[in-house]
């Protein structure tokens, strides 16, 4: 189900009546937005990015089948959303895509991600992976792994599969991975996720960035998000709360930039 566009440009009119500054499309399958009705997510987005008072629209997990190149073309061109996308992937073995009745392979999810860095060079790419999928075998996790290894993407999240009645894979007892091996297997794609982006970040160590700063003080700083999703941290200054301030990025520590901020204040 979907709200239709019209409802959802005056959810984010409240939204930006209150003072919001950065808005995120969320849901299930956000890409099937207006699936039976003349309306579809491009619609939406195109829509979106027209409207006033709002800097920022985040594009939340969208699957590879649904993430048009019109779309990321789109996100290319605009000034209110932002380079960064998250893509489900879940696992690099087509054959485990297809047991697990994914509407992609891996050839699509390679070039998804490809024209994304194409056409926006500095965009931060999230994945979705699961370990542990019945008939995982160590050549197909490695698969996996490779492919990771391979990509220009940005950070994962990982997750361990668990039973759950009333499944498919529930039956496939016969293909089960053991729940030692699956923990160890999530452990491997976290560190890899860990390696990846740090070697993201550390692309833009000393440059210029447009940061939004959110309200918190956390030991004397006040942190915010650059438009493709790298933590800052500066020093604390309430003035800075809610406004988009170009700053630079000087060194980066467990996972947050430190910087400096310039003028001037974008908003």
């Amino acid at each position: 189900r979907s709200a239709d566009i019209e409802t959802t440009l005056e959810e984010a009119r409240k939204a930006a009546s209150k003072g919001a500054k950065e808005i995120v499309l969320t849901g299930v399958n956000i890409g099937d937005f207006g699936v039976g009705t003349d309306e579809d997510f491009l619609g939406l987005i195109k829509e979106l990015d027209k409207l006033e008072g709002v800097e920022r629209f985040r594009i939340s997990s969208i699957e590879p089948n649904l993430l048009s190149n019109d779309i990321i073309d789109l996100v290319a061109r605009s000034h209110k959303f932002v380079p960064h996308f998250h893509i489900p992937l879940q696992s690099g073995s087509d054959q485990l895509l297809k047991t697990m009745r994914r509407r992609y392979d891996v050839q699509l999810y390679r070039e998804r991600v490809e024209r994304i860095k194409a056409v926006m060079p500095d965009a931060c790419i999230g994945v979705d992976v699961i370990t542990g999928f019945p008939g995982e075998t160590d050549e197909r996790f490695m698969e996996t792994v490779n492919l990771l290894k391979e990509l220009p993407v940005s950070y994962f999240h990982v997750f361990t599969y668990s039973e759950r009645p009333n499944t498919t894979a529930i039956r496939m007892l016969d293909a089960v991975v053991p729940v030692e091996i699956r923990k160890q297997r999530n452990k491997q794609l976290t560190i890899l996720s860990e390696k990846k982006k740090h070697h993201f970040y550390s692309e833009f160590e000393g440059m210029e960035r447009p940061v939004l700063f959110e309200q918190e003080e956390q030991n004397g700083v006040i942190h915010g998000y650059t438009d493709n999703y790298l933590r800052v941290a500066v020093p604390w200054n309430r003035e800075f709360i809610g406004k988009t301030i170009n700053t630079r990025l000087s060194s980066m520590k467990d996972g947050i930039y430190h910087g400096s901020v310039l003028e001037p204040i974008l908003n």
